[in-house]
């Protein structure tokens, strides 16, 4: 469908059928040769791709993770990059309560033991008496922090921009974040990858949190130290722990997958149906500047 719709427009486009999912480097270089405007999902645009790629004006994103293009490279080789926040909101959302709960009801050993045979009862706990800490209330987090306060969860919040309204209107609660390790049973996170959280959720950040506390990362990989909460789950200073997004993707660090209390899934976070078509036709109406899509290299 999404392809219909792009080739309606733009009749002459080229898909990345033949290679692999995502490009870098000189692969990328000579894929967008030729073009002056591309979607991209996950492909690494560098200086040097832009260098490559001198007739390139315009990037449309298809998603909403920014760590794979250097914004400053795309500005100082003119290159546009438009880019709509929040389109696949409500599938991470979901999948972050899908992790909460398997987390706190031990949905995914249960069910490994029962496959092997056995028949062990777990008791676990409810959302509802759970105090959950958002790091990060940008759209994502807000949506998680929403969901979560319908199960009748505590909330509690950390981000560096101030959304007062939004806490008002919803009941949570602001604080600083080592305040909320402390306190919090469950901590999912919903920060961009970037200069300042790259390594954000390290072995000090950890050793904060309560021994039975669950930490959930939809977010990017990156911004949690994997050795660090390995060591923690091995040494049961952590209850558990589910990410959706890994450092090196597919993960290489098998040790940490099989861990029992580990919950492990391929970056299928905003991978619905309907957060693919949503991010799809986000990105075809970039191309245009659509409604929605933010010029991320303006001056303006």
């Amino acid at each position: 469908m999404l392809r219909q719709e792009l080739l309606a427009r733009y009749p002459r486009s080229r898909f990345n059928d033949e290679g692999p999912t995502v490009l870098s480097g000189d692969a990328l270089a000579q894929f967008l040769r030729g073009h002056t405007h591309a979607i991209t999902g996950l492909d690494v645009l560098d200086d040097a791709v832009f260098r490559a790629v001198p007739e390139l004006r315009l990037v449309s994103k298809y998603g909403v993770g920014l760590d794979m293009i250097d914004l400053d490279a795309a500005r100082r080789h003119g290159v546009a990059v438009r880019w709509t926040p929040g389109v696949n909101r409500q599938a991470v959302a979901e999948l972050t309560i899908c992790f909460m709960i398997a987390l706190c009801r031990s949905i995914v050993p249960l069910a490994s033991h029962l496959a092997d045979g056995g028949w062990r009862r777990g008791g676990g706990r409810q959302l509802s008496s759970c105090t959950i800490g958002v790091v990060g209330c940008g759209c994502v987090g807000q949506q998680v922090a929403r969901l979560c306060r319908a199960f009748g969860a505590t909330v509690l919040a950390h981000d560096t921009r101030a959304y007062d309204a939004f806490y008002r209107d919803t009941g949570v609660t602001p604080v600083a974040l080592d305040v909320l390790l402390q306190q919090s049973d469950i901590v999912t996170i919903h920060v961009p990858l970037d200069a300042t959280t790259r390594g954000l959720i390290d072995a000090q950040a950890l050793g904060l949190m309560k021994s039975d506390a669950f930490l959930i990362n939809t977010a990017r990989g990156g911004i949690v130290d994997e050795q660090a909460v390995k060591r923690a789950l091995t040494e049961e200073r952590l209850g558990g722990a589910a990410f959706d997004v890994f450092a090196v993707e597919p993960p290489v660090d098998r040790e940490l997958l099989r861990l029992p209390g580990f919950i492990g899934t391929p970056h299928i976070g905003g991978g619905t149906r309907e957060a693919a078509l949503a991010m799809g036709r986000a990105a075809i109406q970039g191309l245009e500047g659509g409604p929605g899509s933010i010029d991320l290299t303006s001056n303006t």
